[in-house]
């Protein structure tokens, strides 16, 4: 004989067929009304509104980055001495040049390139890289600079620009930073006559000549979003 050990189901039991993430008890507010939704909406930030003098500065720092012939306007009028100089600027996907012509007013006494003209045009050619990435809602300042003269420049100097750390990524947290830029300065190679590269093809033996390093240079700018001296001269005359 067996005896029968389940046990009766209740009517008040849940249905397992349901899941238990449909079960939904409402939630008493204190009013004692049932709350469905929250009510709670999240407060659109207010956008400052630019000033005329404002937008017209944003205009111009944009057209200087477009190419060389704006940067070169632009720079007849606020940059006279990278205007003097006519120092370009040249960019791919990887990396940022400038080149500095060899032009007498870049020429010392003794026909080379002079070194106040290398480590003037230093600041120019890391500031446009860095102002390049940032763009014109940052104000860039040159604080520290380094320059080793290596050996006489005596052709167009070329300065490739290597940041020391990820510009990228500070320019994405928004606020204000301090970037390193080391500078290979090196002198251009004049092009070669039709006869002399012919014989270096000709010639195993011959190495083709290769660019001169003529100075490295480390300079450290500071860079500043233009809202952060905004809000700074607003405290300041509320202060007053």
């Amino acid at each position: 004989m067996t005896t029968d050990t389940t046990h009766p189901i209740s009517d008040s039991a849940p249905d397992s067929a349901t899941p238990a993430a449909d079960v939904v008890e409402p939630t008493e507010t204190t009013t004692g009304t049932v709350a469905t939704e929250p009510a709670s909406k999240g407060k659109r930030e207010k956008k400052v509104k630019k000033t005329f003098l404002e937008r017209a500065e944003s205009f111009f720092e944009k057209l200087s980055m477009r190419n060389n012939f704006w940067n070169r306007v632009c720079s007849m009028i606020w940059l006279p001495y990278a205007f003097r100089s006519g120092i370009t600027m040249s960019t791919d996907e990887n990396t940022y040049r400038a080149t500095l012509p060899f032009r007498r007013f870049n020429k010392n006494w003794y026909s080379a390139m002079a070194g106040a003209a290398l480590l003037g045009n230093s600041e120019i050619a890391g500031g446009n890289y860095v102002f390049s990435v940032c763009g014109g809602e940052y104000t860039v300042v040159c604080k520290h600079l380094e320059y080793k003269f290596l050996r006489p420049c005596h052709g167009p100097a070329e300065y490739r620009m290597t940041p020391l750390e990820d510009l990228h990524a500070l320019v994405a947290e928004g606020g204000e930073f301090n970037i390193a830029v080391r500078m290979d300065i090196v002198q251009v190679l004049v092009p070669l006559s039709k006869k002399k590269m012919a014989d270096e093809v000709d010639d195993p033996n011959i190495k083709p000549s290769k660019p001169k390093r003529v100075g490295r240079c480390t300079a450290t700018f500071h860079v500043t979003p233009k809202s952060q001296h905004k809000a700074k001269k607003l405290r300041g005359t509320k202060k007053a």
